[in-house]
């Protein structure tokens, strides 16, 4: 599923909403207050005041903090998915991803497809950064990976593209939908924004989402979506999943996860 433990569906989806709205009420893990219309109108309602303010007070180039080398974690936390079992996943994963391939398409005036080898040659970054779950926890990694704003200047998005859809491979709790995940133009254009191929200085690891993952370092950690397969720049979520931009958007998350 991505970067998340199995939890009750109603207390994701109030923990999700508190984190991201940054009420007290997320500290009193409250699940009846979860599941009130009410109180899921409050913070939609206070999750797209949060987006507003956010944009409006900082720069789309301010950066999130970065850390020093001292304080990054012995170990990356991994959950949720670790190893994606679809026989297409690891038919890629057995040959060291020298098949794999990311397909860039949608609104974009020049479709293509990157081999692993062709985005470690583009221009990349590396970063100390720290991914805060909505369980709780966070940890401190760092990260090298091609700039995803430089990618798109490759493809040239369309006038119309809004949003970088992001498709996966792992198949969700065994389910039958893939985990996906999505940004806007800003946040993908962000310089800290990458599609990462190292963790700590070594190939990032299957459990934690090789051959690539996103890292967006403004977002919560439900965004940063793992085993990514293919990009789509789309105006809408109206046809992908059940239309709202991301797997646990789809389950009650908010769509926009700012820190």
């Amino acid at each position: 599923m991505n970067d998340s433990t199995k939890p009750d569906p109603g207390r994701r989806r109030f923990l999700a909403r508190a984190a991201t709205a940054g009420g007290a009420l997320f500290l009193a893990g409250c699940d009846r207050l979860s599941r009130s219309d009410g109180m899921v109108s409050l913070f939609d309602s206070a999750s797209a005041l949060t987006q507003t303010a956010q944009r409006a007070l900082t720069s789309r180039h301010d950066l999130a903090r970065e850390y020093p080398a001292s304080e990054i974690a012995a170990t990356f936390r991994a959950n949720g998915t670790t190893n994606p079992q679809n026989s297409d996943y690891q038919a890629l994963a057995a040959n060291g991803f020298r098949d794999w391939r990311l397909s860039v398409e949608g609104l974009v005036e020049l479709p293509r497809s990157f081999s692993l080898d062709e985005l470690k040659r583009m221009s990349s970054r590396t970063q100390i950064t720290r991914h805060d779950c909505v369980e709780g926890w966070s940890c401190i990694g760092q990260w090298k990976g091609a700039v995803l704003g430089d990618l798109l200047a490759q493809v040239r998005p369309t006038a119309k593209a809004r949003y970088v859809v992001f498709h996966c491979a792992d198949n969700t709790y065994g389910g039958p939908d893939k985990y996906y995940e999505s940004l806007d133009l800003i946040e993908a254009m962000h310089p800290q924004t990458l599609l990462a191929y190292e963790l700590n200085g070594a190939d990032l690891p299957i459990a934690n989402g090789a051959p690539i993952r996103l890292r967006a370092e403004r977002q919560l950690g439900y965004k940063m979506a793992k085993y990514v397969m293919r990009l789509e720049l789309v105006e809408s979520f109206e046809d992908i999943g059940r239309g709202n931009g991301g797997y646990w958007e789809d389950r009650g998350y908010n769509w926009w996860a700012g820190i």
